[in-house]
Order: C-alpha cells, then structure tokens, then sequence
C-alpha cells in the first residue's frame, strides 16, 4: 500500500493515526488547524502558553496523554497542519495549503472530520456579539479571549453548560444560562445517563459550580430575540409563559452539534437518515467502513457519540483497514473496541432526552427571520416557496431561494432550513433529505481553483466552428 490518509487530527484521527504506526505504516495526517487536537482538545498558539488545566478542565488528562503519544508518533507519520481538504474525486485528495493547490492521491482513507455546531436562529442572532457556542469555546482556547465581559450562554446540550462554567474559571461575567431543554427531561434522561455514571457525575458538578457562583440556570426558555444598536445588549426570553429579558454585551448559543459530513459526500459516500442525530449521516458497518471501499469513517464526523467513543471509532476504523489490507488484526482487540462503544451509544441516547431540540422551533420562527445569513434568506421566503411552488426538497429549495450557496455551504442554515422546509410541506425531515455537497467545501482562492482545473487542449484552428 503506498498512501494512508488520515483527514482530521482531533480523538479519532490521532488515535487511527497511532494504530497504523505501530502496523509499520507511515500514514498521512492532514488537519485544517495549525496544532492538533481537534475541538475539545483545541491548543493555543505555541506562543500562548496555558496550563492544560486552564484549558480542558476535567478532560486535561486525557489531553496531555493525548499529545504525548502523538509526540511519539510524529517521526513516524507525515503530519499537514494548516491543511484544508476541498475536493475528493478519483481517490485524490485536492488541498490548500500555504495558499497553494496540490492534490494527493491516496490507496485508503479514514475521514475524521469532526463536528460544528447545530444552529437553530432566533431575531437577532445576525448582530454583532453573537457567537455558536462553538465560536465561544475557540476564542477562549485558542485566543486567551471571552467574546464579551457579559454574556449570555443560550440553547441546549451539554456544551452549553461546559462552555459557560469554562468562562466563569476565566474570569468571565455570565449573566444567564438559558436551557430550552424542558425540566422534566432530567428526570426521563437519568437511567440512561447512568450508562457512564463517570460523565454524569461530572455535569452534575458542572451544575453545581455554575450554581455556586452565583450563574442563573433557567430550563423550559423560550429565546424571542436578541436587540443592540451596532452590537447586541439584551436577550429577550419566555419562561411558563412570562416574558423576561437580560442584558449582556454577547451571547453563545448553539443546539448541541452536527456531523461535518462533506467529504464523505465528495467520496461517494451512502448516506441515511438517523433518528437519533436528526440528520443525514454517511453508512457505515460497526468498525467504521463506508459504502465505499478503501474509505472508513470516524469520530463525530460519523455520528456524534463525544471525545471518548471518537477515540474509540478511529482505533476502530484503523483495525478495519489494516484488516481489509492484509495486515493481521487480533479479532479480540477489535471486538473489545465495539464492545466499548456500547454504552457510549446509550448515553449519547439519554443526552437526547436530557436535551432535546425544540419541537416546535419551525412553527414559532417568524417570517422575517434571517435563516441564512450568507444568502439572507429569511422564514417567510422559504416559507413562500413551498407555497408557491410545492417544494419538499432540499436541493429544489436551494435552487429556488439560493439557502445553502453562500460561504458556509450550509453547514449553519441547513438544520433550520430542513425544518422549516418539513414543517411548511407536512412532511418529515427524513423526506426533505439534504443538500447535496458541492467543492470547495470552504472558501478557496479563486487562483486555486484554476490552478487545480483540468486543462483543455485549444482546438486546432482549421476545426473551430467560427
């Protein structure tokens, strides 16, 4: 076998990286970030020095372990960082790197993209001081930086309470935790959160210290809107019913996350619907093989289980490699994989009922909401379109309002939009589908994209049809 790819460097694409070291391959590990660790392990410039403690909390052991074994393996594996992938056609990999086009083209490929956050909008989340849950959490791992002294932490899921207790230890004012998570979903949600009693003890924890210093935590919010003139200043919110309102100069919100799926559709990827995740999802067997051979998924870009079960899925999918390679393979370490994920699958399900998403999200959004920003699509058109034209689905939506074509490629309006889409035509969200993938997955220079063209002979003079 000649390349090994590996496209993320987060749990699951080091630990598949740390499999196939110790088979003897030298495989190819290729990151966006500059510094390894994906979302959760996210590190700071080398410049910018903070203790693992500062940074990951609880989870700082497991991520110092985590970059140790990784120092070990780097002579023995080919690491990209700065790297963005694309495109994937004919099992070549087309990447930026340096501000410059190249292309790889590889014999396997374990894609652990990782996750973003799943954005439901509410009026108001285009001003200035609005942020993803997601957003905040980088500016504060990478930057040293709260995207505000006052701040309001909204939606649902477990990030929403790491994220806000993260900011308390950094010195952070959090005027309000806003859960629109029901109340009596704690209740329904604990005998499955007993699956990892470690993990619910920790956000139990979490909850307590948020308590102790003084944050108020309110569940069954209904967030109305977020006002500011040049800059956000005050979310409004219902709860039972009453209005309420509180000032801030930002806000992070986020409805739990989103598998970053694109280049498995770019692969040839199947995808199906998954109740659980509320999405469409790339197939794939118990040890991560995709429907396309030589291609294996890991990690939250799969199906989104957290930090753990994604180090487990990329050891996983390493092994299913190796195996359909030739390399031997002990059956009982495999299985002592899958067996592991086990209860990492029932807790993800309690989480579900711990934080669901607001049912009714669709019915309430206003017509005037700006669903995608990059297009300005609003409620209302998407609304219209279904009215005026019968739409149910989602490339046909695309087509006619233009959600989904701008910078983000849909990765923020998508959720809404489905929703919005399945509501307006009485449907189901598995019936509206998804939107199909298109490259560059993110913005690339328009240089690039010349540059990786295929280049077309000119026609012969005496054969030009003038």
């Amino acid at each position: 076998m000649s390349t090994v790819v590996i496209v993320g460097a987060g749990p699951a694409g080091l630990r598949a990286a740390e499999q196939l070291v110790q088979a003897g391959l030298r495989p190819v590990l290729i990151d966006e970030a500059p510094r390894i660790g994906g979302q959760i392990y996210r590190q700071p410039p080398a410049t910018l020095q903070r203790r693992p403690a500062d940074l990951y909390g609880f989870e700082a052991g497991k991520a110092t372990a985590l970059f140790e074994r990784f120092a070990a393996l780097l002579p023995n594996l080919d690491h990209r960082p700065d790297t963005l992938v694309w495109q994937i056609e004919d099992r070549t990999l087309h990447l930026l790197s340096g501000g410059r086009s190249q292309t790889l083209a590889f014999d396997a490929l374990i894609l652990a993209t990782g996750a973003t956050d799943r954005v439901l909008p509410f009026p108001g989340w285009t001003l200035p001081g609005v942020f993803t849950l997601g957003a905040a959490q980088v500016a504060l791992k990478a930057q040293a930086s709260l995207i505000g002294p006052r701040v309001v932490f909204a939606g649902t899921g477990p990030l929403l309470y790491l994220v806000a207790w993260q900011y308390v230890q950094a010195g952070g004012q959090v005027q309000a935790v806003l859960d629109t998570a029901p109340p009596e979903a704690r209740r329904r949600a604990l005998p499955g959160l007993l699956a990892r009693p470690a993990v619910a003890a920790k956000g139990a924890w979490l909850l307590a210290r948020l308590a102790l210093a003084g944050v108020p935590v309110r569940r069954g919010v209904q967030l109305q809107r977020a006002e500011g003139e040049g800059r956000v200043s005050r979310l409004h919110w219902q709860q039972h019913g009453r209005p309420q309102s509180t000032e801030c100069d930002a806000i992070g919100f986020g409805h739990g996350l989103r598998s970053e799926t694109q280049l498995a559709d770019l692969a040839g990827c199947a995808f199906d619907f998954d109740p659980l995740d509320q999405a469409w999802l790339p197939r794939r067997d118990a040890a991560g093989r995709s429907s396309v051979p030589g291609v294996y998924l890991a990690g939250d870009g799969a199906a989104i289980l957290g930090a753990d079960a994604a180090e487990l899925a990329g050891a996983r999918a390493a092994l299913a490699l190796l195996q359909d390679c030739g390399h031997p393979v002990p059956a009982a370490h495999a299985q002592a994989l899958e067996e592991a994920l086990v209860p990492q699958r029932r807790f993800r399900e309690s989480l579900e009922t711990l934080c669901p998403l607001p049912a009714d999200w669709a019915a309430q959004a206003p017509d005037a909401l700006v669903v995608c920003r990059c297009e300005e699509v609003t409620a209302g058109e998407l609304r219209a379109c279904v009215a005026e034209t019968g739409t149910r689905e989602m490339n046909r939506l695309k087509a006619h309002t233009r959600i989904g074509m701008g910078r983000c490629q849909g990765r923020m309006c998508a959720p809404g939009a489905s929703r919005l889409l399945a509501q307006a035509a009485g449907c189901s969200l598995a019936e509206v589908g998804r939107l199909r993938s298109q490259p560059p997955v993110k913005p690339v220079p328009i240089a690039v994209l010349g540059a990786s063209a295929p280049q077309v002979a000119p026609v012969p003079e005496d054969q030009r049809d003038d």
